[in-house]
């Protein structure tokens, strides 16, 4: 498939809101208040990023409204709903804790449903999409969540090395074990999609069921809509590129970036781990999307 890069930043953003969230109210018992409301505001503008970037994948933005309408069916329609459900309980949450609202607690445990929530919504957009093989599979949902708790975490480090520096260690200690879990689970899904037999043949594609059809040509003398939007356009090599990138820049050196940063007290090493990882997650995503082989590639994806 072709990546959309307003989806590639939709899904990074808010999976790494959604984790720094859970992160943050899990410690913010044990912290100053000002750690709880820093943390959730970021959380928020971090979601907000997200939605923004949604909108630039739009064909009609000012008919964003109309995408929830289908929420008993649609799963894109469930986060539609989700996102903003998790922003407002995120924000209220980050006002009472300000305020010393009593409510707080309830609040936030809310927001957390409504976290979870959304990263069942974001990952079953993909994964119900039972002829996009790659997709469809628990891996999906587990590298979601997985994925965008780790970068929760990893942001939640140099958060807490400033406001609540007693939760500083705990945090880099669970980053770490989140993204060592994360990316055994995505080497895992990575092995299960090289594993892949195919539901779909050339035979099938053109309706020929001889045990020998070779295509010569693409069939187009220009390009159309199908082999735009159906095929990234990258060699096997430059896949290959972007995976070995994606793998050390989300998984393997932000190990050791947290570790240092930590052991030297250095919020600019801290935050060098968070940049990294996130720069990994968006190589990460583009390469999820783009794994995706849509079955008509078998007829239109050869050039002549």
């Amino acid at each position: 498939m072709r990546p959309a890069w307003s989806v590639v930043f939709l899904t990074t953003l808010i999976g790494a809101a959604q984790g720094l969230f859970l992160a943050v109210y899990a410690g913010a018992m044990h912290a100053d208040a000002r750690f709880a409301v820093a943390g959730a505001v970021v959380a928020v503008v971090l979601a907000a990023l997200g939605l923004i970037a949604s909108f630039f994948h739009l064909g009609r933005p000012e008919r964003a409204w109309r995408s929830a309408a289908m929420w008993r069916t649609s799963w894109l329609s469930r986060e539609v709903i989700a996102l903003p459900a998790f922003m407002a309980l995120a924000a209220a949450y980050a006002a009472a804790m300000y305020n010393g609202s009593g409510a707080a607690i309830a609040i936030g445990a809310v927001a957390c449903v409504a976290a979870a929530a959304l990263f069942v919504c974001t990952a079953n957009i993909y994964a119900c999409i039972r002829f996009l093989q790659e997709w469809a599979s628990g891996f999906t949902l587990a590298n979601f969540v997985l994925m965008g708790c780790a970068s929760g975490l990893t942001l939640a480090v140099p958060l807490a090395a400033l406001l609540a520096p007693q939760l500083a260690w705990p945090y880099a200690f669970a980053a770490v074990v989140a993204t060592i879990v994360a990316l055994a689970v995505r080497a895992a899904s990575l092995a299960r999609n090289a594993r892949i037999v195919r539901k779909s043949t050339i035979q099938s594609a053109i309706g020929i069921h001889h045990p020998v059809v070779e295509q010569r040509s693409q069939g187009f003398t220009a390009s159309a809509f199908n082999t735009r939007e159906f095929f990234h356009g990258v060699s096997t090599g430059g896949m290959r590129r972007v995976r070995v990138t994606f793998l050390l820049l989300a998984f393997v050196l932000p190990v050791p970036l947290v570790l240092a940063g930590m052991k030297a007290g250095s919020l600019a090493v801290l935050c060098i781990a968070v940049l990294v990882q996130y720069a990994g997650l968006v190589a990460e995503r583009w390469f999820f999307l783009a794994q995706a082989t849509h079955p008509q590639n078998l007829y239109y994806q050869r050039k002549a």
